[in-house]
């Protein structure tokens, strides 16, 4: 199964990333989640749940897309789904960071989408920017705008899609990636290497891992 990013915002998107100690309760947490997204799966409005697992062991990323705002609110104001005890469990780990999004911009050189698809194959990264201010969020808009093209003529990226939060504390992006050198090679080069002074400096804290894509569910309405 595949999913395409909702680069038009068609859609309410969320990204929830979960933080664990290693790779055996990344497993535990991605096996109840997946228990929960088959409970989900039937609520009206539900479109797609993507769950990523770091490589390193230390995160769970699940992309999920609801049809509009709305439907995800009655989602999360649904009491008998959030007492479930497949939620407990979720908590188990630490609030998550759970926030909504929207696409400000994004670039594919897959030609045969109609633009960035999560799919089984490329590594993933989630590249977090923590803004330092949600008021520097405007800011890391115009950085990752004009940061977009270079990163884009890099070898063996093949998409990058950058997301800012509705909180405006925070800016992803979504990248897909042939090989791990490539990622490598692109750390190294001027503006993208936190050895000299990356283009977010003094506007946001970067953090980012390597994940790949575990399942992809869709919903049933």
């Amino acid at each position: 199964a595949t999913t395409p990013l909702d680069v038009k915002n068609n859609l309410f998107t969320t990204i929830i990333i979960f933080d664990v100690e290693n790779e055996q309760e990344q497993d535990d947490l991605i096996d109840a989640i997946q228990r929960f997204v088959q409970l989900v799966r039937q609520e009206p409005g539900f479109v797609s749940a993507n769950l990523h697992k770091s490589l390193d062991g230390t995160k769970v990323a699940n992309y999920a897309q609801w049809k509009d705002e709305t439907t995800f609110l009655n989602f999360r104001n649904n009491a008998a789904l959030q007492q479930s005890d497949e939620v407990e469990f979720l908590m188990k780990y630490g609030p998550p960071d759970s926030r909504t999004y929207d696409v400000f911009a994004w670039e594919s050189k897959d030609k045969t989408t109609q633009g960035p698809t999560i799919r089984e194959g490329p590594f993933v990264h989630f590249a977090e920017f923590d803004l330092l201010s949600p008021d520097l969020q405007p800011r890391m808009v115009e950085l990752a705008e004009q940061h977009l093209g270079p990163a884009m003529k890099q070898e063996g990226l093949i998409s990058a899609t950058f997301h800012r939060s509705h909180d405006r504390n925070k800016v992803i992006n979504y990248g897909q990636w042939e090989t791990l050198d490539a990622i490598e090679n692109l750390k190294k080069q001027p503006g993208f290497s936190t050895d000299t002074t990356p283009y977010w400096d003094g506007v946001a804290i970067n953090e980012h891992h390597l994940y790949e894509l575990v399942s992809v569910v869709r919903g049933d309405s």
